[in-house]
């Protein structure tokens, strides 16, 4: 028998070369990216929150891959890709993204799915858009500001997933999909609940428990082999020396606890949330990577204090491709907010950040960044976890020199134009860690790598 305290020493040596990935703003800050490009170095990737409300554009040689719910990881050959037990896995979406990797001539055979992952039903979805249309019923006139205005969700049921999993006896888990009568229990259980509860906002809807079930059997019967017990893999992983890579979704400042609240997710998207989300400890975790952009982007509703609604911001948007990955809706842009990035920093406790997007800002005479708020008339230094605050502060801006040369081509970071380094030194400077990572477009080989 295995001496438990040589194992337990073994994974905490392992969790100590470990390291993960999070994004610093309100998402589509370039993870996938970073991902895709620290997995070399590690043996297994994992997912630890979200659902396919994220998306994670990936360039490979050319071509671009949108990952959804399969971890970045799955592009390099053989790597462990795990999701978790912190994710809500829409089966729909998971077989569709099986299917384009397939065609991609992509193996996916290392993908592994926790049994205590929570589905998404399709009743989720129903109840997530028809919250979403109650709400836009009762839009106050400052659209930034008021708290029942629609969330901006991207209807996926992720937030209802959650909360199902919350309610726990209707919850359906991805290994109830394998296990029959468990799983005709859960479904009919919740077809009982709906039918009570969602049909007022859903024009009289109801559920049939026997189309569900079948839907249900069928994505499980093509999932089987992917289904495992993710926690006890992890462990495993770990005691036989081999590093994880912690993939987050969303971006912090959408976090379901420390973001803008209540235009933010239903998950813990920082590196709080891996413990929970996979069951490994990260007490002794090596490294975490924040991933910011060069400028700041947000998708949906909720206040954007640096937000740019004129040419300025449009010209971001052009230049960024900043359309969301998962639903096509523009982003809207604004100049970066270092005030929110540093308290995403602090959340995260990051070692280093990887900074994006920088090649965009090429061709723009001054740049600006925000590096404090004025709220009531006074300065402040913190970001507010309160949407109603954060629709009332004004950005305080430093203004630097631009640069006018495109940088896409540039593979070091002396060989940028001097004013593009002050950029990122004063960035640096502002947030108290290094850019270890400069992206200057979204191929692998678009990447500066500084230690």
């Amino acid at each position: 028998m295995t001496d438990p305290r040589s194992t337990r020493a073994a994974i905490r040596h392992a969790l100590g070369r470990s390291a993960a990935v999070v994004g610093l703003q309100w998402g589509d800050e370039g993870k996938g990216k970073i991902v895709d490009l620290l997995a070399a170095e590690h043996d297994a990737v994992v997912r630890y929150n979200g659902g396919a409300n994220a998306g994670h554009t990936v360039a490979v040689d050319g071509k671009r891959f949108g990952l959804h719910l399969v971890p970045s990881g799955v592009l390099h050959k053989g790597k462990l890709a795990v999701i978790g037990n912190g994710v809500v896995v829409d089966p729909d979406v998971l077989m569709v993204e099986l299917e384009s990797l397939e065609a991609a001539n992509v193996d996916h055979s290392a993908l592994r799915i926790s049994a205590a992952a929570p589905v998404v039903m399709p009743y989720h979805k129903d109840e997530d858009a028809a919250r979403e249309k109650l709400l836009s019923t009762r839009r106050a006139p400052d659209v930034h500001s008021a708290d029942t205005e629609p969330i901006g969700t991207t209807r996926r049921g992720i937030g209802p997933a959650y909360a199902e999993k919350a309610q726990r006896a209707s919850a359906v888990r991805v290994g109830d999909l394998v296990r029959p009568k468990l799983l005709r229990k859960k479904i009919e259980l919740a077809c009982e609940i709906k039918n009570r509860t969602l049909a007022p906002l859903l024009d009289g809807k109801t559920y049939d428990a026997e189309e569900l079930i079948a839907w249900a059997t069928g994505h499980g019967e093509r999932l089987e082999p992917f289904i495992t017990n993710s926690l006890l893999l992890l462990q495993e992983t770990l005691a036989d020396g081999r590093t994880l890579l912690f993939e987050g979704a969303n971006g912090a400042l959408l976090d379901i606890d420390h973001g803008g609240h209540p235009f933010v997710t239903s998950s813990s998207t920082t590196s709080l949330g891996i413990g929970p989300g996979t069951g490994i400890s990260t007490r002794g975790l090596g490294k975490v990577n924040g991933v910011m952009k060069a400028y700041q982007t947000r998708v949906g509703a909720g206040p954007m204090p640096t937000e740019l609604d004129n040419a300025i911001g449009e010209r971001i948007r052009e230049r960024g491709r900043e359309f969301g990955t998962t639903t096509g809706r523009p982003r809207r842009c604004g100049w970066l907010d270092l005030v929110s990035v540093r308290h995403a920093i602090n959340l995260n406790d990051c070692d280093a950040v990887a900074l994006t997007m920088l090649d965009v800002l090429a061709g723009f005479e001054e740049l600006k960044v925000c590096t404090a708020y004025r709220l009531d008339g006074e300065e402040i230094q913190y970001f507010p976890v309160d949407a109603v605050d954060l629709s009332r502060v004004e950005p305080v801006y430093e203004t630097l020199p631009g640069f006018s040369e495109e940088i896409m081509d540039v593979r070091s970071f002396d060989a940028l134009p001097s004013t593009a380094q002050a950029y990122v030194r004063a960035i640096e400077d502002f947030l108290g860690v290094d850019a270890a990572i400069v992206s200057v477009g979204p191929d692998r080989t678009q990447t500066i790598r500084r230690s």
